[in-house]
């Protein structure tokens, strides 16, 4: 079995990680390749394109926090992704840096279970060419440097849903749920649940709400004003700059992001120790 590896080469603790991960695979006789970036970082041969890598690759290691499993899994299609954490919060990323060994050894064996996760699927048209991004997370559309508060018209299965006035519309999938859309005020939604949540970004009216939907909806959204460009992002990275009026279509896309499943991880704790839900305040600390 061969490695494609991932790194977050600007935190020290995952390349020093890789590169204990480099001598135990050696040292076995298994094979890897990384990235290019990750590759100069660690300044070795074994490297191939980012694009490229799932094809030389049986199975993906991210080695980072949330954002660089995000990163791996943009390029991982249907290749099982192991998490190593080595950021902050770690809802993604299943495996500590101690389990990192033993998860290795679990895909090995194939002794290891998948968390399949939906994704989204953004579809746009620019300079009259059809395109599309697919998002673990989210795709948010914002109002950028757009002077005034715009408005975001959203249908579902084209039915008129509302007409937003905010600064931006954030669709997340349940497991981008306790990302961007957390932070607006969305709920947190539990991993594998078959919905998205529609979350504005301070909208200008209180009674402006999350909505949960089935995420068998096709969601439509257009930007109701005078002029301005309007950033459209996939899991925090800019697609395109929107005209006022364009149409967004935001479905669930029929490719999934494999994660392999770290079987001794609790949601709910997962919850209580990132979030600190449960846990009373000191204010003597």
């Amino acid at each position: 079995m061969k490695f494609g590896i991932v790194i977050n080469t600007s935190r020290e603790r995952a390349i020093a990680l890789a590169r204990d991960l480099m001598a135990w695979l050696s040292k076995r006789g298994h094979d890897y390749i990384f990235d290019t970036a990750s590759a100069i970082a660690l300044q070795i041969p074994q490297t191939a394109p980012i694009e490229e890598l799932n094809k030389q690759c049986d199975a993906f290691v991210s080695l980072g926090g949330d954002g660089t499993l995000l990163f791996t899994s943009h390029y991982s299609v249907t290749k099982p992704v192991i998490g190593i954490n080595v950021g902050y919060l770690g809802f993604l990323t299943e495996f500590s840096p101690d389990e990192m060994v033993s998860a290795i050894e679990k895909v090995l064996s194939g002794n290891y279970s998948i968390h399949n996760r939906s994704q989204l699927e953004a579809t746009f048209s620019t300079n009259g060419r059809i395109e599309q991004l697919r998002a673990l997370n989210d795709v948010v559309i914002e109002k950028g440097t757009y002077p005034r508060i715009p408005t975001f018209v959203i249908k579902l299965d084209g039915e008129l849903l509302g007409s937003y006035r905010a600064d931006g519309i954030i669709i997340a999938t349940s497991t981008g749920s306790t990302a961007y859309s957390m932070s607006a005020g969305g709920p947190i939604i539990a991993p594998k649940s078959s919905v998205f949540v529609i979350t504005p970004i301070c909208p200008h009216m209180l009674t402006i709400r999350p909505i949960v939907i089935n995420d068998e909806k096709i969601i439509q959204v257009s930007i109701d004003a005078p002029d301005g460009e309007f950033p459209l992002n996939g899991d925090g990275h800019l697609r395109k700059l929107l005209a006022p009026q364009e149409v967004v279509t935001v479905k669930k896309s029929q490719q999934v992001i494999n994660l392999v499943a770290n079987e001794n991880r609790d949601y709910c704790e997962i919850l209580r120790t990132k979030l600190l839900w449960g846990r009373e305040h000191d204010s003597n600390q």
